[in-house]
């Protein structure tokens, strides 16, 4: 079966506590559960990863490539904004990376609107909650440029 890598970066293990106004009261391991059934349906297999260090996160895109994922779906949450390591290492991987926000970053904050790593991304979707994840797997699957 064909597997597709959803890695989440910093504070997204807080979902449900964090920021309900924002982010709502799922929790990450509802998005993971909602993701695993919706590849089933696809005929993919999912896997989903969480980390807060940076490091780790580098280490699994790499690792990507290696275990023949077909895609990464990457919300690297604050990394997104100042982490050259990260968008380094997307740009050094064949695998079309899907960047996603669970909020609107452009209608938040001024330093959230600005991503280091969406130039070296197959593409980013913002805004549309756990749905983003979905429609990011999607992309992967269909191939879209």
């Amino acid at each position: 079966m064909k597997s597709i890598l959803v890695i989440n970066g910093p504070n997204i293990n807080r979902l449900g506590k964090r920021e309900p106004e924002i982010y709502g009261h799922e929790t990450l391991a509802d998005l993971e559960s909602r993701l695993v059934e919706h590849g089933k349906g696809l005929g993919y297999e999912i896997l989903c990863r969480q980390s807060n260090h940076e490091g780790q996160i580098i280490d699994w895109i790499h690792e990507s490539q290696d275990n023949e994922y077909v895609g990464i779906v990457l919300n690297p949450g604050a990394f997104t904004h100042y982490s050259y390591a990260i968008r380094d290492a997307v740009a050094s991987i064949s695998l079309p990376v899907i960047e996603v926000h669970i909020s609107n970053v452009h209608a938040r904050e001024a330093f959230r609107h600005t991503s280091v790593i969406a130039p070296v991304t197959r593409g980013q979707v913002v805004g549309l909650g756990f749905i983003g994840y979905e429609l990011a797997i999607q992309a992967i699957i269909k191939g879209g440029k």
